[in-house]
């Protein structure tokens, strides 16, 4: 299956699960017509790693951030590491992965939401888009974003229809994983089916959330076909065009040139 106008514009490949070959791995994907990668950043670590490999291929780009689950590594010089990071190369287009996730017991809601508007506002002094995670967050991430109303996307989209035309009247794109594919995806569908194609980019949230006919496998950006065919299906085209436009979608959202 041709990668070619294929761009994942979330991935992982710092993960665990890649420990063995995700340079293997990214030399196949591009060899094949990968169109571009977008390293999510989870912390410092993750922020140098995303770094260092945008050096090492011509289509591969990151962010810099702290993870709303990564609050404990906070610290006062948190965002003025971040900055000078983001500052040293040309390949950093987007302040992520942030926002909250308040799924998990024992979070620091007001220390994510802190750490949230903070990095948000760094985005916006730097004139970078902002790659949001929210989970079981809604009120609180919505109220950051209409205060501060950065460009960016909200990645990892499995919410309403409302809270989705919400995040498009900021200006924002929406991304779609693979849990797109799955049948208890009804209200993603729905946000498919409605809203403008020309604000919607694929992502893999790799290694997680592998598509239907791959879901427990571990995922990487070669199965983005996948998603643009449910994509396509939901709209009636052809995956490939959705691919073009998706791609497109991509180079808009993280200032690349096409």
């Amino acid at each position: 299956m041709t990668l070619s106008h294929i761009f994942d514009t979330h991935c992982h490949y710092d993960d665990n699960a890649f420990s063995d070959d995700a340079f293997t791995l990214l030399d196949s994907l591009f060899a094949s017509g990968l169109s571009g990668a977008m390293h999510a950043s989870t912390d410092l670590e993750s922020s140098i790693f995303g770094l260092r490999t945008s050096e090492k291929y011509k289509r591969f780009y990151t962010s810099v951030g702290l993870h709303p689950e990564n609050t404990e590594k906070y610290t006062p010089e948190t965002i003025s590491e971040l900055r000078e990071l983001a500052l040293s190369s040309k390949k950093v287009k987007a302040i992520g992965e942030i926002g909250l996730d308040y799924h998990y017991e024992g979070f620091d809601r007001e220390k994510q939401k802190k750490l949230f508007r903070e990095q948000v506002e760094l985005a916006n002094s730097l004139d970078l888009p902002v790659i949001v995670h929210c989970r079981d967050a809604v009120g609180d991430c919505m109220e950051i974003l209409r205060e501060l109303k950065p460009r960016g996307v909200m990645h990892c989209f499995l919410g309403s229809r409302e809270t989705a035309k919400e995040v498009l009247g900021l200006g924002m794109y929406i991304g779609f994983t693979g849990a797109l594919t799955f049948k208890n995806a009804k209200k993603a569908c729905e946000v498919v089916k409605n809203m403008p194609l020309e604000r919607l980019v694929l992502e893999t949230d790799c290694p997680y959330m592998s598509p239907e006919p791959h879901r427990g496998e571990r995922s990487h950006s070669g199965l983005i076909p996948f998603i643009a065919m449910k994509v396509g299906e939901i709209r009636g085209i052809a995956w490939e065009d959705v691919a073009k436009i998706t791609e497109e979608n991509a180079f808009r959202l993280y200032g690349l040139d096409s």
